[in-house]
């Protein structure tokens, strides 16, 4: 009783464990990869990152306020191949897809009012014929800097 006990425990342990290692290898990845190429834009500080897989979709909600200039970079393990992203407005409108500017990582913009969109990020699938289906670390960056500057 006690071998499965300490077997459960560990079990568990490990459960715990593993986000959190992700999560630091996420961030390791941003810091060594990604946050050298937002300038000149300033990074605002958010670190949006995640493990994601080929087929995966994911979203994120981001705000954007007037009189700035913003850069939205998509930082990602280059095994996942040309990551898609998208900008939609709360009216389901996409007013930036990435796939029309050759798969760039990054789109700088301004705002005359605050808005909300939708960060989507397009993993694309595995070949049909891969054994195995890769993953990697995705971060979302935000830069901003003054509309006048």
């Amino acid at each position: 009783m006690k071998k499965l006990s300490a077997i459960l425990f560990l079990s568990f342990a490990m459960l715990n464990i593993l986000p959190q290692t992700t999560q630091a290898q996420c961030k390791r990845f941003t810091k060594k990869k990604c946050l050298s190429k937002l300038p000149p834009y300033t990074y605002n500080g958010q670190l949006n990152s995640a493990i994601l897989s080929q087929g995966d979709v994911a979203d994120l909600k981001l705000t954007f306020y007037p009189e700035q200039k913003y850069r939205v970079f998509v930082c990602a393990d280059e095994g996942l191949g040309n990551i898609e992203f998208k900008l939609i407005n709360e009216d389901g409108n996409v007013i930036y897809d990435n796939e029309n500017t050759d798969y760039l990582p990054y789109w700088d913009f301004s705002t005359n009012e605050a808005i909300e969109l939708t960060l989507r990020i397009i993993i694309p699938p595995a070949p049909s014929d891969a054994l195995t289906v890769k993953d990697g670390c995705v971060s979302i960056l935000v830069g901003f800097k003054d509309k006048d500057k």
